[in-house]
């Protein structure tokens, strides 16, 4: 009877220690993927730089507003190397809610824009990706369409939605949102795929986005007069 007592007691604790191996493995298996750095993140270290992108004042802001002044189609192209060295030259970190980022990287491939970057939640780093696939509707209205959100190399769009959502409303909660405002349509858009009229003002004149062409490392926007 001690016997069988004894060898089921054994039973129970190999059976123990199995769980806690397989739970051990796949928690392992879950925080490496969490913690995976792709190789091709590397984001400019400039954000302590008190330069102004050269990139941005001296090509891309002057073809936008001599394009808007003409009155006329015309295309702007945004390089990939000149995107990052705006955004690499920007005030970082940044706080969203109790979350940080920093150190960003955009990457342009066929069809798709990445922004990546850093987040620091509780001392840990982690490697955010986020994908969007920005595309212009049959009526002409813009859907930014993100299509996933990695940390590191786990999926996590789902929770990565509630938790914007969260976010935004928090930063809109004292003044409320208008739905007309340009960064709340950017907001809706990314959020709930809602398409809005890409239309902007540029100094006194407006344009709108009449086609998007994402290639490997470039983005090329049509932009064409818009006349009240």
């Amino acid at each position: 009877m001690k016997i069988h007592k004894k060898t089921k007691l054994k039973k129970r604790v190999y059976l123990l220690l199995a769980v806690l191996a397989v739970v051990s493995a796949v928690l392992i298996v879950v925080f490496t993927l969490l913690l995976h750095r792709p190789a091709y993140y590397q984001p400019l270290d400039l954000a302590h730089s008190k330069e102004v992108s050269l990139y941005l004042t001296n090509e891309l802001l002057p073809e936008l507003y001599n394009g808007a002044q003409r009155q006329e189609p015309f295309n702007l192209e945004v390089t990939q190397n000149g995107i990052n060295d705006i955004v690499a030259r920007l005030e970082w970190p940044k706080k969203f809610g109790s979350i940080e980022f920093s150190a960003p990287m955009v990457l342009f491939l066929p069809n798709s824009i990445i922004l990546m970057g850093t987040l620091f939640p509780d001392g840990s780093e982690l490697v955010v990706t986020i994908a969007a696939e920005p595309k212009l509707d049959a009526a002409g209205l813009l859907n930014l369409q993100v299509a996933n959100v990695k940390i590191g190399a786990v999926d996590i769009t789902p929770l990565a939605g509630l938790l914007a959502e969260r976010i935004y409303k928090q930063q809109f909660a004292t003044k409320g949102i208008d739905t007309k405002n340009l960064w709340a349509q950017v907001m809706q858009s990314l959020l709930h795929g809602k398409a809005f009229e890409p239309v902007f003002k540029i100094a006194d004149k407006k344009v709108r986005v009449e086609k998007i062409i994402i290639e490997q490392k470039k983005l090329t926007v049509r932009l064409a007069p818009v006349f009240d």
